[in-house]
């Protein structure tokens, strides 16, 4: 199914305890992981990004900027607030996650080129994000969002809905002060 409209969700609401510093803020090549994650999702077709903040609260441009107060509570409770707020227009959002600096936007845009309803990118056949839901399944993924779990209750809930999509790149995430190495070949 060709869309329109796809609105892309970056989830960065996490104080990145086991890093020391929430990972919003983190620079990587100049850019902090925050923009780069907007810029991402742009260049990969969606339009508009919201960002859901919470224990850092950046400035950030070429975004809707979503505070979730209960941040703390972890992952489900900011993808419930990204959803509800994405303008009534998206067909589709992508959701991907501020701490995957290797997510390229040709990712992004595979997933909405899928014309699947619920799409998951996969790196040598490995589920990782970031994947596409379309406007449909919103209530029940946010029913599923609970705890530090995002959407992957949903997809297990609904295996039969959920394609694969396998893209280029690299779906490292950053966790802990060692994966900085990443970023910083130099430390």
């Amino acid at each position: 199914m060709k869309r329109s409209s796809v609105a892309g969700l970056l989830l960065a609401a996490g104080a990145g305890t086991r890093l020391g510093t929430p990972k919003a803020v983190l620079e990587h090549e100049g850019e902090r992981l925050v923009d780069r994650g907007v810029r991402v999702l742009e260049e990969g077709g969606c339009h508009p990004v919201v960002v859901v903040l919470g224990a850092a609260m950046p400035q950030v441009s070429g975004a809707i900027v979503v505070p979730n107060p209960d941040w703390r509570t972890g992952m489900g409770s900011s993808l419930r607030v990204g959803l509800a707020a994405l303008p009534p227009h998206a067909q589709a959002v992508v959701v991907a996650l501020v701490d995957q600096p290797f997510v390229q936007p040709r990712a992004v845009r595979m997933l909405i080129d899928s014309g699947a309803s619920v799409a998951v990118a996969t790196y040598g056949g490995r589920r990782r994000n970031p994947v596409l839901i379309a406007r449909e399944h919103f209530e029940e993924v946010a029913r599923h969002a609970v705890g530090d779990v995002g959407a992957r209750a949903f997809f297990q809930a609904r295996p039969e809905l959920v394609t694969e999509v396998e893209v280029p790149g690299d779906p490292r995430d950053i966790d802990v002060p060692e994966d900085l190495t990443h970023l910083h070949p130099s430390r």
